[in-house]
Parts: structure tokens; sequence; C-alpha cells
């Protein structure tokens, strides 16, 4: 069984068409064969037909009873003992046999009604020296009128089977002949129409080989429409973990670049002989530092990437989740949320992922509101072989922020206002899980509200 599961495409492919390909040529070959025997039996029967209708037509009975035959017989093998072509006339006290029926004993006759014909065979006739043979026999009913009176007769005629048994014979022998040569010749084709037809599997497989040998970085475009979506998957997946490794090192990198200063710190305040008191403080201050740096960078680190194949998550469940408790931070101002939420949207990813995305935009709106902030969320459409992506739009009617300050908003560490509490990331962390999901993250004026407007895309995926 284990064999039959590790069978390579190829090979069960060819194994299936070959399969069918024999039993197709094995049934042609025995309709054929069929078909020759019936022919070859029904141009027999008519050739005894017209033997038959040649002695009716030019023989006669004499004033006895007797039949008259032609001096010279439709075949000249009628003349000939043991030539394979015989003949007989039965009827009342007339009996007649052809001269090549001497010396054997034919099957008896059974008497026909007028214009009664019958074709059977093979029957067995019996020679001189005991030998047995097969013939075909064409019987024929007839009235003959003579000056006696009308006398029922019936006209036989035999021919060896071994005729028949020799043209079916060479017949099959050259039918089956051409027939393994046709299944050779197909199979031979049917072979290099596969390796033809499995060949772009076989340039993806060589590709994916140097991109795991680090001689290509990714797999090319150039592929049969049945496999373009796997190699762009295939694609996403590479560049996915390549992104996420890349981001890994810089996590690990920026992580010891920034923990260079406090332990430079307290190296020269080891060196400086300090008093244990202030030591202790600095030691204090210096590890609660880089506790945030490295809280910081592990957040980071969790959150940069996603899975590329993620359950969809229904957005207003999780929305009315963060709003309720930002509602509750918030409380002393008064700040309300409102919700446009399609309940068709879905959010293919990670559930940190969203909550992140949503937690940031809301919590920032919440911050720079005056009363009211509003979120709104719709679908947008996808072909059938991708998933739906989804808009995220967040308004405040705070006092928005000007056009030439939005790209600095959004780097790392730089906040809108010194005097409000936080550390300016909440924006730069929208803007990675955006990248990562290939998204677009822009920030204008809300014509509805009057403040700022957040706008997120999440595009289609496959």
């Amino acid at each position: 069984m284990r064999i039959w599961r590790t069978l390579s495409l190829q090979a069960r492919q060819m194994l299936a068409a070959s399969l069918a390909l024999v039993a197709f040529l094995g049934l042609t070959g025995l309709a054929l064969d069929r078909a020759f025997a019936a022919t070859a039996q029904y141009g027999l029967r008519e050739r005894l037909a017209n033997l038959a209708n040649a002695y009716i037509q030019e023989g006669e009975v004499d004033r006895i009873g007797g039949f008259i035959s032609p001096e010279i017989p439709p075949d000249m093998r009628l003349l000939s003992p043991g030539s394979g072509l015989y003949a007989n006339i039965r009827g009342e006290g007339v009996t007649w046999d052809s001269a090549s029926t001497l010396g054997r004993s034919m099957p008896p006759v059974e008497l026909l009604e007028m214009n009664e014909r019958r074709f059977e065979g093979p029957l067995t006739i019996v020679d001189s020296d005991g030998m047995e043979n097969s013939v075909f026999a064409y019987s024929f009913g007839i009235i003959w009128e003579s000056a006696s009176g009308d006398i029922p007769l019936t006209l036989s005629v035999f021919e060896d089977a071994q005729q028949i048994e020799d043209q079916v014979r060479i017949y099959r022998r050259a039918l089956w002949s051409n027939l393994l040569l046709a299944a050779f010749v197909l199979m031979m084709v049917q072979l290099l129409v596969l390796r033809w037809s499995l060949l772009p599997l076989r340039n993806v497989e060589r590709e994916l080989g140097r991109v795991r040998q680090g001689e290509s970085q990714r797999l090319s475009e150039i592929h049969p429409r049945e496999l373009e979506s796997i190699t762009r998957s295939i694609n996403s997946l590479i560049e996915s973990e390549r992104m996420h490794l890349d981001r890994s090192r810089n996590t690990l990198s920026d992580l010891a670049h920034s923990l260079k200063t406090p332990l430079a710190v307290l190296r020269s305040r080891l060196d400086a002989d300090a008093s244990h008191e202030q030591l202790r403080e600095e030691v204090a201050a210096q590890v609660q530092r880089m506790n945030e740096i490295v809280s910081y960078q592990l957040t980071r680190a969790a959150r940069t990437g996603h899975a590329l194949y993620s359950a969809p998550i229904e957005i207003e469940p999780r929305a009315e989740e963060i709003v309720a408790g930002l509602e509750k931070v918030y409380a002393g101002r008064g700040v309300l949320c409102e919700f446009e939420i399609d309940p068709a949207a879905r959010f293919h990813g990670e559930l940190g992922d969203l909550q992140e995305l949503l937690g940031n935009l809301l919590e920032n709106a919440f911050k720079w509101a005056d009363k009211r902030v509003l979120l709104i969320v719709s679908v947008e459409a996808a072909p059938p072989d991708r998933r739906a992506g989804v808009n995220f739009t967040v308004d405040d009617d705070g006092p928005g922020i000007p056009t030439e300050k939005v790209e600095r908003l959004l780097q790392r560490g730089v906040r809108g206002d010194e005097r409000v509490h936080g550390h300016g990331i909440g924006l730069a962390i929208v803007q990675d899980i955006v990248t990562a999901y290939h998204g677009e993250l822009r920030v204008t004026r809300s014509a509805e509200l009057g403040g700022a407007r957040f706008s997120v895309r999440i595009p289609p995926a496959f």
C-alpha cells in the first residue's frame, strides 16, 4: 500500500493511461475480430447461396426424378473429390451428390419448405480414412416442376470451414500484431506527452532547489495558469519567511544596540566609584530602562510577520472589546465611539495583529478626540481564488494632523505632542502590521468629524 501512495505523478498518470489504453485496444481488437469473423461467415453464406442459385438455374430433373447437374458446374472444385466444396440434393425419391463428395460421409440434410433458406455450421463430415472435418452448409428449399408433377427438393452446398478459420487466423495475427505495435507507439507518445505536460512541475521543483541553495530569491513568474496560484503562494511564503527572518535579525540587532547605552552607563558608574546609594539608584533606573527596551523589542518581534493562511476573524466583537476598555480609561473626557461595520467583514490574519491594529488606532483617536470617534469597516471584494480584503477607517473630532507632519508622526518614537503621555510607537506598530499584510496606511482629515482620519487597507490575498 505504501508503494502505491509514494508513486510519482508521472508514474500514476502513465499507469492509469496505460491501463486505459490496453483496455481500449483490447476491446477494440475483440470487436474487430468478431466483426471480421461475422463478415467472413456472411461472405461464405453469400458465396454458397450463389452456387445454390446457379445449380437451380442450370440443373434439371429427368422423368424418373433424377437430378441432372450442369455439364460445367458453377465451381470446378465440385468435380474434384476432397476439394473442400461439396453439394447434394435431397427430395422425395431424389438423391444427388457432387463428385467432390466421393469418399466422404456428408451430414444429414433436413428437407426444407419452399424458399426456406438455412445457413449453419460448422458441421462435421467424415472421410474414408475416418478423419473428421468441419464444414459450413447452405440449404435452400425449392419446388421443382417436372412432367411427373411438382417435386420438393432441398439443395445443400457445403464448404470446408478451414478456409474461414485460415482467414480469421491470418486476420487475427495481423490485427493483434498491429494493435501491439500501435500500443507501443502510443505508450511512447503518451510518455513524451506526460513528460512535456509535467515539465512545468519539474521546473518548479528545480526553482525550489535553487531557492533552497540560495541561488535564487524566489520562483519565476512564468508558469502555466494552473500553477500560478501555487507559485504565487509559495513566493508569498518565501517572502514572508524571509521578512520574518530579517525582522528577527533586526530585532536582535536593535536590542543589542539599545542595551549598549544602559550597560555603558552602569560600567561608567562602577568605574567612577559612586556611592552605594547612587549606584543603587542608577542600577534601578537603568534596569527599568532595559526592561522597557526588552519588553518593547519582544513585543515588536511577536508582531512581525503573520501567518500566511489564517482562519477569518470576526471584527465587530473584537472592536467592541477594545472600545469598552478605552471608554473606561477615557471616561472622564466622555469620549464615545460609533461603529459602521459591515457584518460580512473578516480579518484574515492573526488575532494579535487585529487587536494591535484596532487598539492603537482607536487609542490614538480616543487620546486626541474631543467627544466622538467613528470606526468604519468595509469589505473589499476579491476574485474567486482570493480572500476578500478589508478596509478600516478611524475618525475623530480632534485637532487633526497637518499634512506636513504625517510622515514624521509615523516614525517610531515620535509623538504628536510631548505633553501627551505615550511612547510614540503606537502608529509605528500599526505601520509595521499594515506593511506585513502588504496593506496601505493613509492619514488625512475627516470630512465628517473634522479631525484626523486614519485609513488602513488590507488588500485581498491568496
